[in-house]
């Protein structure tokens, strides 16, 4: 019996050989490609992989399923990140971009990921049509297609995403600047797909796991303290790095240390760039954050005058505000951010080199900045743990907070709840420390997420919620 395929909070990701198999992607590809003829005869659409196991394959099969069709077809040879087919799908006028990748999830998994003509997420609602008329089973044989022959039919060309992503940033940042300025840089790829990009544009700087390895040495390439400890020591170590960057599997999710190995997180992240646009490049607009980020930003906004949305997660909630209003950031905690001047899409690389030019050209260590933002919002720490248990505790888990059932953990007495998606519990009025529960939307995980005035404080949050979880 076919499985159901369902998209999750970003893309279809599965296990692959399990469920993520070339049978299955046709599927996907099928629909997406009558989805797309049946709002434009003559579509076109962008394709890439990350450096996933088997994403060739699957991204060539893509590509033969839409040539088959009559779709036009602009294939990114080699690897690519998820913001260079975001970008692509803009500058070639494309109808819209796969991208064949799994982000921060685990080696096994891969996935598919759509994106819109502007260069972004497609739209939740496209997303659900093209899911409706997901086939029990394909009707193309694949194994029998020739690319060669769609490239002499003219309905497949090759597209150099890597070097048009590259000109970009050139075009948008001093990097004279950033190079120029005394400090040092480095750079952890996770073994993903911001690799090459950062080898040319940066070839002097420390790197760490730049090479190619599709199966990320086992460990899932999701930019977190956690996973990252061999950067951090190597900052410690070395004690000349002034700030390290870091990508995800896909690249499109940032990580970052100060000079001391400390990580940054991306709510800290975010004050920051909201306070580098507003305050010294003099930009405005709209700030959009997922439900899960720090109310930080909701007092650095009132602080600049700035309106601010809250939305659901997932950064498809957020480009839909972004391509029809004038945004100046979007982010949400898991390290995803866009900015004004870019396209409507999470991108690491560039919040990481907006971040090295704001440090450049302030001529102030990292820490020296985030200084400068507490003296508005205050200090505070953020913490996540994930609880990996079964799914019937997690349901009934999920059914306790829909129930109300959750009214103290440990010494932390609930003084509201705020469920837009997941549940906040506010311990105060001034919603300095708080408590989130939510279910990942892609892997089998409980996530729980705190906040406090400092590290101590926010763990000791995540401990008292596990016991009242799981006693």
């Amino acid at each position: 019996m076919a499985i159901k395929i369902k998209f999750g909070t970003d893309g279809w990701r599965a296990i692959i050989a399990q469920d993520f198999t070339v049978e299955n992607v046709t599927r996907v590809a099928e629909a997406t490609a009558e989805w797309l003829l049946s709002k434009n005869k003559n579509a076109s659409v962008v394709i890439g992989n990350d450096c996933r196991f088997a994403g060739n394959l699957f991204a060539e099969t893509t590509a033969k399923v839409m040539c088959s069709k009559g779709v036009k077809v602009k294939l990114a040879p080699g690897f690519v990140s998820t913001p260079m087919v975001s970008l692509g799908t803009l500058r070639e006028k494309a109808d819209i971009g796969i991208i064949i990748t799994a982000s921060h999830n685990p080696p096994s998994y891969n996935g598919f990921k759509l994106k819109g003509s502007y260069g972004g997420p497609l739209l939740p609602a496209q997303v659900a049509e093209i899911e409706t008329i997901i086939k029990d089973h394909s009707t193309v044989d694949t194994i029998n297609l020739s690319l060669d022959e769609y490239i002499s039919k003219g309905l497949l060309s090759m597209v150099d995403l890597e070097t048009m992503y590259i000109d970009h940033v050139k075009a948008n940042f001093d990097l004279e600047a950033i190079k120029n300025c005394g400090r040092k840089w480095a750079y952890d790829a996770m073994y993903g797909a911001g690799q090459n990009v950062m080898k040319k544009l940066f070839p002097e700087i420390t790197m760490l796991h730049c090479e190619h390895n599709p199966g990320f040495m086992g460990q899932a390439p999701e930019p977190i303290d956690k996973n990252l400890q061999e950067f951090s020591t190597l900052i410690k170590t070395r004690g000349d790095i002034d700030c390290g960057l870091v990508t995800d599997g896909d690249a499109d999710r940032i990580g970052l240390y100060d000079s001391k190995g400390n990580f940054v997180d991306s709510h800290h992240i975010i004050l920051l760039l909201i306070h580098y646009l507003y305050k010294y490049k003099g930009m405005k607009g709209k700030v959009c954050t997922a439900f899960s980020t720090t109310p930080k930003v909701q007092t650095l906004c009132k602080h600049y005058g700035l309106e601010l949305d809250v939305v659901k997660i997932g950064f498809k909630y957020i480009c839909e505000i972004m391509i029809k209003e004038d945004v100046l950031l979007g982010g949400e905690e898991s390290g995803g951010i866009a900015i004004k001047g870019h396209i409507p899409e999470r991108d690491g690389i560039w919040m990481g080199l907006v971040l090295w030019e704001f440090m450049a050209k302030s001529g102030k260590s990292l820490n020296e900045l985030i200084e400068e933002v507490y003296q508005i919002t205050g200090k505070f720490s953020f913490e996540r743990s994930d609880l990996h248990i079964k799914e019937e505790v997690k349901q009934k888990i999920l059914q306790n907070c829909l129930g109300n059932k959750y009214t103290q953990f440990g010494n932390y007495k609930v003084q509201r709840i705020d469920d837009l998606d997941g549940f906040k519990y506010y311990f105060d009025d001034n919603n300095k420390e708080w408590l989130m529960i939510r279910a990942s939307g892609t892997e089998p995980v409980l996530r729980t997420y705190a906040e406090s005035s400092s590290r101590e404080k926010a763990f000791d949050i995540l401990k008292a919620c596990e016991q009242t979880l799981l006693s």
